[in-house]
């Protein structure tokens, strides 16, 4: 059975979907005033590997992952941009989907835009007006009543007490509470408005998910998914205001993934202190490196960015395309026609399947992956053939639920690995495939001609060059880039 932490809760809990065999899911997507970093790469990486799992486990997911395009922050970087604000969004939500679709994400089946559901969002608003749980302020926003929801703060576990005391008060005393919040703000001059009951104006942030979900899920659906920072206020402000205006349940599980973190302090661009994807995955052999180093820790704890840690995922991959190397893949089912092999991978893929039932533990999968990865080799090394490629097939199958190993292993070992060049560009200089595969037939003609002094030449030239040689039996030579 399927157990998922559950934030609301605080606990796992056994997966239940409100419809059987079907799950609505919705995810904090992405405001788009700029490229995606790492910190957002792991929450694409894990919601998309959740969904993945989902429907391996058969059920029929319709996965929404909205898009923030109207927004404080979209506006100041426009502005600054000296461009329209529509293409400042239309440029980045493009760089968005490449970068996504580097990290083999697969595309969410609703992707819906703020701007798009200015309707859904004014009549969102409306019934929490007529709830008596939002009201115009002085200043013409329209705000959240905070305290005539009496279950504000259970996701976060905060107490409005203790908000209240902490909170910093509004000079202009438009807010009735301190921790009101805005679901609509009167235009300003300059900025995108649209028509409303309460003059013309733009929507406030939260209210935007409360109200694309809804459009697309209904009142009430089965997983909600974000980053931890959006438990609070973000997430906590759509449940007070989704469940305000329909009087019924919201989320049944609320999911969220852990920090990126760079010196263990979280990666933020209000800190400044964030790598964006196009600045990080250049520097690795493929973007599968980023996502292996993404699911190689638990969803809902830290992680820690370093090139320790994108070499160690490099290294794990690594380790997994050379027990696929010059193995043939079979065809059908998992090893039908090798029993041995076939017993092995039933119990590899229970144990697979068991570490993602238990709250989706990636790490506990991958170690399952390198064990599916020794047997191979050994069935290799023992010259059983075709059970090797019944473990080769099962490998990649069951990679492919966390969306790696989707390379040709010969590819992999061809790939330029940045890791030696120094960081002021010096270095070695790095040899095209063709320069490469001459020095290996030359080599290997030396050591035909028993010219061992200049087959060891070539290959310490190679080595230098940052190519590793792997003499095979039967004198065939395999290269591989890095060590």
């Amino acid at each position: 059975m399927l157990q998922i932490h559950n934030s609301l809760s605080g606990r796992k809990e056994t997966f239940k979907p409100i419809v059987a065999g079907q799950v609505g899911m919705y995810v904090c997507g992405v405001t788009v005033y700029d490229y995606c970093h790492v910190g957002h790469a792991r929450f694409l990486v894990v919601f998309d590997t959740v969904r993945r799992y989902l429907r391996h486990r058969g059920y029929q997911v319709r996965y929404v992952r909205n898009i923030t395009d109207i927004d404080d922050k979209i506006i100041k970087r426009a502005a600054e941009n000296g461009e329209p604000i529509d293409a400042l969004s239309a440029r980045f939500i493009e760089a968005m989907n490449e970068d996504c679709a580097t990290l083999n994400c697969e595309a969410p089946d609703f992707e819906p835009r703020a701007t798009g559901h200015v309707p859904d969002i004014i009549a969102l608003i409306e019934r929490l007006v007529t709830r008596e749980l939002a009201y115009v302020a002085a200043d013409g926003d329209v705000m959240y009543a905070v305290a005539r929801f009496p279950g504000y703060g259970k996701l976060s576990g905060k107490r409005l007490a203790d908000l209240r005391a902490g909170a910093r008060v509004e000079v202009d005393g438009a807010k009735r509470d301190p921790l009101d919040f805005v679901l609509w703000k009167r235009a300003k001059p300059g900025e995108p408005a649209w028509d409303s009951p309460w003059g013309m104006g733009r929507p406030g942030w939260h209210i935007e998910c409360s109200a694309m979900s809804q459009a697309l899920l209904g009142d009430h659906f089965d997983i909600h998914g974000g980053g931890s920072d959006l438990k609070f206020p973000h997430h906590e402000n759509e449940i007070a205001q989704s469940c305000g205006a329909s009087g019924a349940a919201f989320v049944n599980v609320w999911m969220h993934n852990g920090f990126v973190n760079v010196d263990n302090v979280k990666m933020s661009k209000s800190l400044g202190n964030f790598f964006t994807l196009r600045e990080v995955l250049p520097r690795l052999r493929h973007p599968e490196v980023m996502r292996m180093f993404l699911l190689s820790s638990h969803y809902r704890g830290p992680i820690n960015y370093s090139a320790v840690q994108l070499e160690q995922a490099d290294s794990a991959l690594t380790r997994l395309y050379t027990a696929l190397r010059g193995v043939a893949t079979a065809a059908g089912e998992l090893g039908s026609d090798q029993p041995a092999a076939a017993e092995y991978l039933r119990a590899a893929r229970q144990r697979f399947e068991q570490a993602l039932d238990d709250d989706f533990n990636t790490p506990e999968a991958i170690a399952v992956l390198q064990e599916l990865a020794r047997e191979l080799n050994s069935a290799r090394a023992a010259g059983r053939n075709a059970e090797a490629a019944a473990l080769a097939t099962g490998l990649r199958q069951l990679a492919a639920l966390l969306g790696v190993l989707g390379l040709d292993p010969e590819l992999w070992f061809k790939l330029v690995v940045p890791g030696f060049q120094d960081e002021a560009g010096a270095g070695p200089a790095v040899l095209c495939e063709t320069e490469i595969e001459a020095r290996v037939a030359a080599r290997l003609a030396a050591r035909k001609a028993r010219d061992f002094k200049a087959a060891d030449l070539i290959r310490d030239e190679l080595a230098a060059a940052g190519v590793t040689l792997d003499d095979q039996p039967g004198g065939r030579t395999l290269w591989r880039r890095g060590a």
